[in-house]
């Protein structure tokens, strides 16, 4: 870890569930630039939590209370004002490290600053349907500000934010069958349990409507047209993954038996 002294110390913290694959690399990455590593794993059954401690981390034992409570959990916990947040999916670039160890966070009047993201499928760099510049709140003053509540796609709420010109990598698929999977399964699934929850109603023409809009603004106002075959695999699964949430949701709506099997009160 960063032990220099001459400067604003940080803690870096990551929310974790089965991320043995990640979790290495990720503190690897937060350690060139944190001085403290927290990692807040909600039951893990793989070799998260022990390698995570074998890295010098601390591990908070949480229950999953959705997005932004549970990415609350180790801010909250941390020795240091500073926190830097990064899923275990993610990793800082080079140009990212020179970025943070430059800022003067003693005397800075920003709450918090964000890093443009590259998302990856496998190993390649999607840089079209929107996913690039992709510009996340990563570093936050915790006494100034946290993630907010919403316990699905949670972001930091700062009053005061600076972009920084640099990237982090984030490794969002490891390959196209999983951009589909994904988007059909407990993504789709999720949402449709969470609006179903708060009393959305659609109709039959919801899903075709919602699909057919998801799937034109990737591939072509957000130029998904332009980045090959990828860029017409993420606009596809964009528009698959808007039509079954709809089409999911009209289904609770319509049908008990269906309903009545589903547990929602397993949403997150």
């Amino acid at each position: 870890m960063n032990t220099s002294t001459t400067r604003t110390p940080i803690t870096g913290v990551v929310i974790t569930l089965n991320e043995a694959a990640n979790i290495e690399a990720c503190l690897a990455s937060l350690a060139r630039v944190c001085d403290e590593l927290i990692v807040v794993d909600s039951g893990s059954v793989d070799e998260t939590c022990a390698l995570a401690r074998a890295t010098g981390a601390r591990v908070i034992e949480q229950p999953y209370l959705g997005d932004g409570p549970q990415k609350n959990v180790g801010p909250k916990a941390a020795t240091h004002r500073w926190v830097l947040s990064l899923d275990a999916d993610e990793r800082l670039t080079d140009q990212a490290v020179t970025a943070l160890q430059a800022l003067q966070l003693a005397t800075t009047t920003h709450d918090a600053f964000a890093l443009r993201r590259r998302n990856f499928i496998g190993s390649r760099w999607v840089k079209r349907c929107g996913w690039y510049p992709d510009y996340c709140l990563r570093l936050f003053d915790r006494d100034r500000t946290a993630f907010s509540d919403s316990r699905q796609h949670a972001s930091v709420q700062a009053t005061s934010p600076c972009e920084l010109d640099a990237d982090l990598e984030h490794y969002s698929f490891t390959n196209l069958a999983e951009l589909f999977t994904k988007a059909g399964g407990r993504f789709s699934t999720r949402a449709a349990k969470i609006m179903y929850l708060k009393g959305k109603k659609v109709n039959a023409c919801s899903p075709f409507i919602h699909g057919a809009n998801a799937f034109v603004r990737k591939y072509l106002f957000q130029r998904g047209c332009l980045a090959g075959l990828d860029g017409l695999s993420v606009s596809l699964s964009a528009g698959v993954n808007a039509y079954l949430k709809y089409a999911k949701l009209l289904e609770f709506q319509r049908d008990p038996q269906v309903r009545e099997r589903e547990d929602f009160n397993r949403v997150w």
